[in-house]
């Protein structure tokens, strides 16, 4: 391929490719709906059920995403922006929003002829997070093996484990498949991966055993569908954010989705192409040693003027081309790291990608590596997880004079648990229970389910957000609202003084929810309100352990329940032990009363039925890795700065007062 040719090339070979692919899409089913169809197929033992609605499920998700893809670059190309209206600022300007206007009409458009109503297609934070983290293989697996299709369960775990190589289990499956009759190892193949994972793969492989010709056309090949995984890539990025309809943040946020958008893509791969194409142009022609950039020189942008020799020209095409992306990389982060000094947004560029194209992490495989691997034995797997346990204290400052220590660890029979009382007032408890009433949906949080852990009570939540959102638009006083802010970060506070912990906690999740009992369905209950449960890891009382593995919230590391009332029946929350039968200390809510404890296999807890009336509460989740930060939390932070800076303005404006007035 010729190298000087625009790297726009590949995004118009794969808007062609999309548009032909997603023309004749008709009516699409959710892949929400499919599945949940799959999950309740699965509980009911009907493996033929969770096959085709997974299946479905999978297709669906994939189409949509095709289909979207396809109308954003597609309403880019009608409606682009041109560089003659740079001459006149004002017009500019107004051509900007002109475009940006049109391109949104072209894709509200766009998709709702291919895909039908969007609002069909708009799935949960929870169900997104469940694809991206393969959850829905973890089902098929199963399924396949009850079915007997040994080669597709293979296959559909091999795609699991490569986003969850900690999965002790599907580890010990894997090599259990391996050992099957039947079983061939092209079945272990990633189902998820792109072509360019596969092509970059291969040549690696290749590159290893010395072929470097055949390298060289697999390099070339991963570098081609890696441009058009980069279109693609971007045209997802750059969606609409969720900002909770707080406009006043959308400037100060634009910096979060650039983070999104710039660090969707994983240039580290690319840098290792780049690297070994230098080096295979070299080792295949004698090509000079310099880079092709280096040999040709490149203007601002990454154009090539001339390129040496005509064999090296072949090869340094794509040196070049790949050269063009990785310099635009550069260029976004400086401004990421401009924007980033200038809005007092923490941000650094990591150094993801080895030298091998995996990620530098002990527990990453490389997307797209298919075939027979050394799966982790869970022994293995057991012995990492005690070699170095973190040291535990307690007993730190309550921070607060109001708030009294009630038990201790000793006192609740067991380690990193605490029991308080006084956290919060009884009119902030009152005006807390009355903002739930007006705030809080049934099923927020749960996926939408009403009863999401019995059906027996009806729960309602909202978060701080949303909480804000209200008070900003009048629906609710903004005095009650921040008051949900404040006690969230009192018990932060508290928490993370008392169990002396050496670094900051971060929220993690944080919930004003509130269960009832439904009338007519309590007699005879034998039920839990919320079955027994560890917060961050899967509790497996027949194996009295608990599994530090997804889909449990594994980053989540202290946990604490701030009660707003008493006056119901039921309700206590109880910590057992690994058995989650054996009940070793027993709570009673009331106002003002907090349980906070360490969110591991050392905590299962539980909550007895609420037999009669409400009861309400404000659930936090913490964790000590930055990373996994609320994201909720941190617009709400910008809320509560905005709100404050308003304030002060207006208390500064206040006192700008003319003498002579108040005469």
């Amino acid at each position: 391929m010729d190298g000087t040719s625009s790297p726009g090339l590949a995004r118009s070979l794969f808007l062609l490719l999309v548009v032909l692919l997603s023309s004749s899409v008709a009516f699409i089913e959710p892949c929400d709906l499919l599945y949940d169809q799959a999950v309740q197929a699965f509980y009911k033992g009907d493996y033929g059920g969770v096959v085709r609605s997974m299946e479905g499920a999978l297709h669906s998700y994939a189409q949509v995403r095709r289909s979207k893809v396809g109308c954003r670059l597609r309403c880019e190309d009608q409606h682009p922006f041109d560089d003659d209206d740079a001459a006149a600022a004002a017009v500019a300007e107004l051509r900007f929003f002109d475009v940006v206007l049109r391109r949104s009409a072209c894709m509200n458009g766009c998709i709702e002829d291919k895909l039908g109503t969007q609002s069909m297609h708009r799935v949960s934070e929870d169900v997104v997070q469940d694809f991206h983290r393969r959850i829905p293989y973890n089902y098929l697996q199963l399924a396949y093996q009850k079915l007997k299709q040994p080669d597709k369960a293979a296959a559909a775990a091999h795609t699991y484990f490569q986003a969850n190589p900690e999965h002790v289990e599907m580890g010990q499956n894997l090599e259990q498949y391996k050992d099957l009759q039947g079983v061939q190892e092209d079945h272990f193949v990633d189902r998820e991966a792109r072509p360019h994972q596969h092509s970059f793969s291969a040549g690696v492989r290749l590159y290893d055993q010395g072929d470097y010709e055949g390298a060289i056309v697999l390099f070339e090949e991963a570098l081609e569908e890696y441009y058009k995984a980069d279109v693609e890539c971007r045209a997802l990025c750059q969606g609409p954010q969720r900002f909770e309809g707080h406009n006043h943040l959308l400037y100060r946020y634009s910096l979060h989705e650039l983070i999104s958008v710039f660090r969707c893509t994983s240039l580290g791969f690319l840098e290792n192409l780049v690297k070994r194409e230098r080096c295979l142009s070299r080792k295949r022609w004698g090509c000079p040693s310099q880079t092709a950039s280096e040999a040709s020189g490149m203007d601002m942008f990454g154009r090539p003027f001339h390129l040496h020799g005509r064999l090296c020209r072949e090869a340094g095409g794509f040196v070049v081309k790949a050269a063009w992306y990785l310099r635009r990389h550069k260029q976004e982060l400086e401004l990421l790291l401009i924007g980033s000094a200038t809005m007092g947004v923490e941000f650094s560029e990591g150094q993801y990608w080895s030298s091998t194209g995996g990620r530098e992490d002990s527990n990453r495989i490389p997307s797209g590596t298919d075939g027979w691997m050394e799966y982790v034995p869970i022994s293995e797997k057991k012995n990492v997880s005690v070699m170095s346990p973190p040291q535990l204290r307690e007993g730190g400052p309550l921070v607060y004079d109001s708030v009294r220590l009630v038990q201790n660890s000793i006192a609740l029979n067991g380690t990193q648990r605490v029991l308080l009382d006084a956290v919060i007032s009884e009119e902030e408890c009152s005006d807390l229970k009355h903002l739930a009433h007006t705030v809080t949906m049934a099923g927020d949080g749960y996926r939408g389910k009403m009863s999401p852990h019995t059906p027996n009570e009806r729960f309602e939540g909202a978060t701080v957000l949303k909480t804000l959102q209200y008070g900003y638009e009048g629906r609710v006083p903004l005095r009650s609202a921040r008051l949900f802010y404040d006690v969230s970060e009192r018990a932060r506070r508290i928490i993370e003084s008392y169990f002396l912990l050496n670094s900051t906690l971060h929220f993690s999740y944080t919930h004003l929810v509130c269960r009832t009992a439904i009338t007519g369905q309590q007699d005879h209950r034998n039920d839990l309100s919320h079955p027994i449960h560890a917060d961050n890891c899967l509790l497996d009382p027949e194996a009295n352990e608990c599994w530090k593995e997804p889909p449990a919230y594994t980053y989540r590391d202290y946990s604490a329940l701030l009660y707003l009332n008493g006056d119901f029946e039921g309700g206590e929350f109880i910590f057992t032990e690994m058995d989650a039968k054996t009940v070793t200390a027993s709570v009673k809510p009331k106002c003002g009363r907090m349980v906070g404890f360490s969110s591991g296999g050392e905590n299962p807890h539980g909550v007895k039925a609420v037999t009669g009336g409400q009861r309400c509460a404000v659930a936090l989740w913490f964790t000590l890795n930055p990373l996994f930060r609320e994201l909720e939390r941190l617009q709400a932070d910008e809320v509560i700065q905005a709100l404050d800076s308003q304030a002060q303005s207006q208390w500064d404006h206040g006192l700008h007062i003319n003498p002579k007035d108040e005469l």
